[in-house]
């Protein structure tokens, strides 16, 4: 790739606007698609969406777990959703939320950001809580490969309250200037981003999270389903509305599996979320 990721990223939000859609194939929803609840099942659906958000979106978003549940089945049918996305051009932030120590950090990164892996996707989301130094396996590929990662700093669910807002200054925000240091002179935005919920309204600020100063993308999980809208994506983010990356999987999915009906639903939603950041 002759382009970091931060660029690209950041020319798909401009063409695509900033939704990213969640593919999150489990098993209510397939059946609630008529599909069944298999390989074939996960296959069927995952091309019914492709086919329809491709150019629609900046993004999609396939969700890792609800492949690997169905064996080496299932991880073959999203080796056919990453291989298809690269084909037609479309960006892939592969959610697999991976975070370990040495050699076993190292073969996650070659898993999912090294030239011609079976997984290789063009983001994928890291934790942090070993150590935020121990991703760095990880970062380095991906920097070295022209793709990015997508770091945890502080998630909208209740159990992540007791590790993300502990301390003075609190872990989230020193994830945050960690993930800084790793943006210095990327331009127009950074090829490591951050994670941050869309439903936490003031927390980042009372928290003291820079994230304009972090030159960060930020994937804003929460739109849709889990209570905030596009309204609330431009406050929590003022200041940096035009690196927000806003993942919608239920509010995008329960149109399906009509194509028609995904192809509206896809461009409603990127028709609120651009009037809200532009605002």
């Amino acid at each position: 790739m002759t382009t970091h990721f931060g660029a690209r990223l950041s020319l798909a939000m401009q063409e695509h606007g900033p939704l990213c859609v969640g593919l999150d194939p489990h098993a209510q929803l397939l059946r609630d698609w008529g599909l069944p609840d298999s390989p074939e099942g996960l296959g069927s659906f995952s091309r019914t969406v492709l086919d329809a958000v491709t150019g629609r979106c900046a993004a999609v978003k396939p969700q890792s777990a609800f492949y690997e549940r169905h064996g080496a089945a299932g991880i073959a049918v999203l080796e056919k959703v990453l291989d298809t996305c690269r084909d037609r051009g479309v960006l892939t932030v592969l959610d697999v939320k991976r975070g370990d120590i040495g050699s076993t950090m190292e073969a996650y990164a070659e898993a999912y950001l090294a030239d011609g892996a079976p997984l290789a996707a063009d983001a994928v989301t890291l934790s942090p809580y070993l150590g935020y130094g121990a991703l760095r396996p990880a970062i380095d590929l991906a920097r070295s490969t022209g793709r990015g990662v997508f770091v945890l700093a502080l998630t909208s669910n209740v159990e992540g309250r007791e590790v993300q807002r502990v301390g003075q200054p609190s872990v989230a925000s020193r994830v945050v200037a960690q993930v800084a240091l790793d943006n210095v002179g990327r331009t127009p935005v950074g090829d490591v981003g951050l994670v941050v919920g869309a439903t936490l309204g003031t927390v980042p600020a009372e928290l003291g999270l820079d994230l304009v100063g972090s030159g960060a993308p930020v994937l804003a999980p929460g739109v849709g389903a889990q209570g905030a809208g596009p309204d609330d994506v431009a406050r929590t983010f003022a200041g940096l509305t035009e690196r927000v990356l806003v993942p919608i999987s239920r509010g995008v999915l329960a149109a399906g599996p009509d194509p028609t009906q995904l192809r509206d639903v896809t461009a409603r939603w990127t028709a609120d979320l651009r009037r809200a950041l532009e605002a």
